[in-house]
């Protein structure tokens, strides 16, 4: 797969983000990305064992939103209000979680052979941020679905 699926990979979470009205194309953007793309179907079926297939992903970062709402106090906003405004134009360029994921996932292959499983393997190694409070809430075992993407390797 290496640099092609990369590539495409990045376009495809760019194309979430644009959707989610992101300016910045982040981690949570890659995993929607990856539930939902057409390469890497090991960790597809992982993903979706999970209860992460691609409406799961998008529940569950929409769970962690309203959650950071009501921790901060805010109640009472209609669907019109938390449904996320779609941008004009695709993010130009990648977020601090989206760097830290392709970081993670390049230090432990080389880049002409970085597949899917690396990738979700960066995600789940992030230790902070809203994937990783996503994940929490909605009770995904990160510890085995981190074993069993191991695995793939």
């Amino acid at each position: 797969m290496g640099r092609v699926y990369v590539d495409a990979l990045l376009v495809r979470a760019s194309e979430e983000a644009r959707r989610a009205g992101a300016r910045l194309t982040e981690a949570e953007h890659l995993l929607l990305a990856l539930a939902g793309g057409p390469e890497g179907g090991e960790v597809r079926g992982l993903l979706d064992a999970a209860g992460l297939d691609h409406q799961g992903v998008q529940d569950a970062l929409q769970r962690e939103f309203e959650h950071g709402l009501k921790t901060a106090g805010v109640s009472g906003l209609d669907d019109e209000v938390l449904r996320p405004r779609e941008a004009g134009r695709m993010p130009s360029d990648i977020g601090e979680s989206g760097r830290r994921v392709m970081e993670q996932a390049m230090a432990t292959a080389r880049k002409k052979d970085l597949r899917a499983p690396h990738i979700l393997l960066g995600i789940l190694g992030l230790k902070v941020g809203t994937v990783p409070r996503a994940l929490k809430l909605a009770e995904v075992d990160v510890d085995d679905l981190r074993t069993r993407t191991r695995a793939l390797l």
